[in-house]
């Protein structure tokens, strides 16, 4: 494969931080490649060093003559900002008459995937962040450049247009040619669009072949090899502390010997990862009822978001909300919250509900940007009960992922992810019994969001998500709904797949779906009304249930499988290998494998049913 494009040994230092070091990498045509790491570990730096948007401290950017590269950083904004005065199709064709561009199939393509429903002849400077982000997103995507490099592409997307963008990557190019660098915490999005992924971590580069899934594989494969190499260190060290605490004070030399021998063994252990070790936060009861919209139509101006809709939210339910842009999503969580009264039909709200909700601009903290970090939260709890202990306020925003000086810093100071991850915790340590959370993953990286979602996961209470991330929904979701702009509320059995047919369907001149306005609910506030032709509800409860059985089963079977590859590998590992050991091991594991099989096999029936 030819060279695009490269770095040459690059560094870049920020103020006592360095976030590249002596990095060198190329990108060769063919390559599709996706960007992980965590907040501040320098993805967006490298992706601009590589654009040459911006010049390394050390080393150098090189490039081949007659590549061309396409730039879309994280500012929702046309190159230029005399743009802001233009028409949208000005902005994106320039001058070009319309019969000029409407004769390329690629930029009918554009145009229909990302701004069909945005007004031609609207001003720049009149759209919304995510419409800026669409005209923007449209106009690199009709040219012709060999590399196209995209910083949080998927930001301000709905589901549909993420599933769009992922398609038209994928056949934008032949496999063996023009180049694709992607920074996004979508990782279904990585997995659809990437054959290769770079971690950014610790000033360097490791690169993995596949996308997320075969990344986190890797990763976990690497993670299980230094463990059992820091396992051996860790038994070196206490024998050589135990030897030190035996040794007499009086004897000076050998105990000094030892000393620096300890000392050079643990010298180069690295720092513990973040982590986050919020679970258990104790929540208050919830009753029977939890909150209700009975016939509830509400309307803005001269817009209909809602007609006759009923929705009943259960204790523990796990609801995630899709739907096109400016159907009313965000307008339905504050509905739930009681921020929004509806025109007709009324809100019904248990008397033990204490509600939280986490905005997409996280504008609870602009009356705390003065404070600093420790400050916010103590001033909801000075102390907090965490998986059974009690911790202050300081080493719960460690667990967080704030160090010692980042804890002093002053929320105003703060990044996006960080402000997203502080105001979650706040909400949180409230102890409300619901949480709904509005486009959460927005500014996570990767790393963050697998923490954030083992603690939804485990979390007790309500939980409402409104979110494009379709690897959140269905994590920590049990049901989806769907909002289509046309004043309904549709039950999704199948997910968010069925959600994106119901949009080709209504692009066509279909509809299909279980619309939940003027139905009887089920305790989850859904109905559970077939398709035709589709299972009845009574076998898809019984789905349901065989899904969340098998899945039980699958992680009992794969921890077994884990611990025997762990017995192999120490067996392997001794000087005298114990070789019958060794066979009644394999085939125990042979054994598991094909119950995983068979198992897997059950569970790929049972999906079938529900349509996931």
């Amino acid at each position: 494969m030819a060279h695009l494009l490269g770095a040459e040994n690059i560094s870049v230092t920020f103020a006592t931080r360095t976030i590249l070091d002596g990095v060198t990498l190329g990108l060769e045509e063919g390559d599709r490649v996706g960007m992980v790491g965590r907040n501040g570990d320098g993805k967006s730096t490298l992706m601009r060093l590589l654009a040459q948007r911006s010049t390394p401290d050390d080393g150098r950017v090189t490039k081949r003559r007659d590549v061309t590269v396409g730039y879309l950083n994280q500012d929702n904004v046309v190159d230029g900002g005399s743009d802001q005065n233009l028409t949208v199709g000005a902005a994106i064709v320039g001058d070009q008459a319309d019969h000029e561009w409407a004769s390329n199939p690629k930029i009918r393509d554009v145009m229909g995937g990302l701004v069909a429903e945005v007004d031609w002849h609207a001003r720049i400077s009149s759209l919304s962040g995510g419409q800026k982000r669409r005209v923007a997103l449209a106009k690199l995507l009709i040219g012709n450049d060999d590399v196209i490099m995209l910083d949080e592409p998927t930001n301000h997307l709905d589901v549909e247009g993420v599933a769009w963008l992922a398609e038209h990557l994928k056949q934008r190019w032949r496999p063996t040619e023009g180049g694709l660098l992607v920074v996004t915490h979508d990782r279904w999005f990585l997995d659809e669009i990437s054959t290769r992924t770079w971690e950014v971590h610790d000033g360097i580069i490791d690169g993995f072949d596949g996308g997320y899934a075969a990344y986190v594989l890797a990763r976990a494969e690497r993670d299980r090899m230094a463990a059992v190499v820091e396992g051996k260190r860790q038994q070196l060290v206490k024998k050589e502390l135990a030897w030190l605490r035996r040794g007499a004070p009086a004897r000076t030399s050998k105990p000094k010997f030892r000393i620096e021998a300890a000392n050079a063994l643990i010298a180069d252990v690295p720092e513990p990862r973040d982590s986050l070790a919020l679970s258990k936060l104790a929540t208050a009861r919830l009753g029977k009822d939890v909150l209700d919209l009975e016939n509830v139509s509400l309307e803005l101006g001269e817009k209909e978001l809602f007609r006759s809709v009923t929705l009943r939210l259960a204790p523990g339910q796990r609801l995630g909300i899709v739907g096109v842009n400016g159907a009313g999503k965000t307008t339905l969580l504050r509905l739930l919250n009681g921020e929004v009264a509806p025109s007709s039909g009324r809100l019904k709200r248990g008397k033990t509900v204490q509600t939280a909700i986490l905005s997409q601009e996280v504008r609870e903290l602009d009356d705390v940007n003065h404070l600093r970090v420790t400050e916010v939260i103590e001033q909801e709890k000075r102390v907090l009960s965490v998986g059974g202990k009690e911790v202050s306020a300081s080493q719960l925003v460690e667990q967080l992922g704030f160090t010692n000086q980042r804890q002093w810093t002053p929320v105003g100071d703060l990044s996006g992810g960080e402000r997203r991850r502080l105001q979650l915790l706040r909400l949180l340590v409230g102890e409300p019994n619901v949480l709904m959370l509005d486009e959460p993953t927005n500014d996570l990286d990767t790393d963050t969001l697998a923490a954030v979602e083992d603690v939804l996961d485990g979390w007790p209470g309500t939980l409402v998500v409104v979110s494009h991330d379709r690897y959140l929904l269905e994590r920590v979701t049990d049901s989806q709904l769907a909002l289509l702009g046309d004043g309904k509320i549709r039950d999704l059995p199948g997910g968010v797949d069925q959600y994106l047919q119901l949009r080709r369907d209504a692009a066509s001149g279909g509809m299909s779906g279980t619309p939940l306005a003027g139905q009887s609910t089920g305790t989850n506030g859904t109905t559970a009304a077939p398709g035709p032709g589709g299972p009845s509800p009574e076998e898809t409860r019984q789905a349901r249930k065989d899904l969340t059985r098998i899945e039980r089963q699958m992680t009992k079977t794969g921890s077994q499988i884990e611990k025997i590859n762990e017995q192999m590998s120490e067996a392997g590992s001794q000087s005298a290998i114990d070789f019958e050991k060794m066979a009644g091991l394999d085939t125990k594991l042979r054994e598991l494998q094909s119950e995983q099989e068979a198992l897997e096999e059950q569970w790929l029936a049972a999906a079938e049913v529900l349509g996931e």
